[in-house]
């Protein structure tokens, strides 16, 4: 199965949280004298549940071989989980709709311009780091604290075959 990627915008990723970019912000105003402007709210934090905080990483992914093959997803029930790429690098983001464990029939795939990133609610499943450059290195903002706040799955074969992602 080939899976096609889609043009990341707000309105086709919203079932499965934020696109984090300037356009997505719910206000912008300057501020420091005027020098800088903020672009307010993009994306919201969502990592309380069970006493858990923000914390802000830094991952750094390589490639996969091509073609790349989407064989697991992962989600995370108790807080959400936000990429933004440090170096305006494109990058690819698989999810699936529903809670339920992820069906072949349920993934999408994106591609990121370099200047968004996204933000995954809590509890969407979705494709661990897809990048598509050397030590592409992210912005993370996710949770820390107690329970557990990772499940994986293997996803099955369709008609006997991976799926792989379907751009050029």
């Amino acid at each position: 199965m080939k899976l096609p990627v889609e043009h990341l915008t707000q309105d086709a990723f919203a079932p499965f949280g934020e696109v984090i970019s300037i356009a997505t912000a719910r206000d912008s105003y300057k501020i420091n004298q005027g020098t800088t402007t903020r672009f307010h709210d993009i994306s919201r934090v969502d990592v309380a549940d069970e006493g858990g905080a923000p914390i802000i990483s830094i991952f750094r992914g390589t490639p996969r071989p091509k073609p790349i093959e989407i064989t697991m997803m992962e989600r995370h029930p108790l807080g959400s989980q936000a990429f933004m790429p440090l170096s305006g690098q494109k990058f690819l983001i698989v999810v699936a709709s529903g809670t339920d464990d992820p069906a072949p029939e349920n993934l999408r795939a994106f591609l990121s311009d370099g200047t968004q990133g996204v933000t995954y609610a809590k509890n969407v499943w979705h494709h661990p780091l897809l990048v598509l450059e050397e030590d592409s290195d992210f912005l993370i903002v996710d949770r820390s604290g107690p329970g557990n706040n990772l499940n994986e799955v293997d996803l099955p074969l369709v008609d006997g075959e991976v799926i792989t992602l379907d751009w050029a």
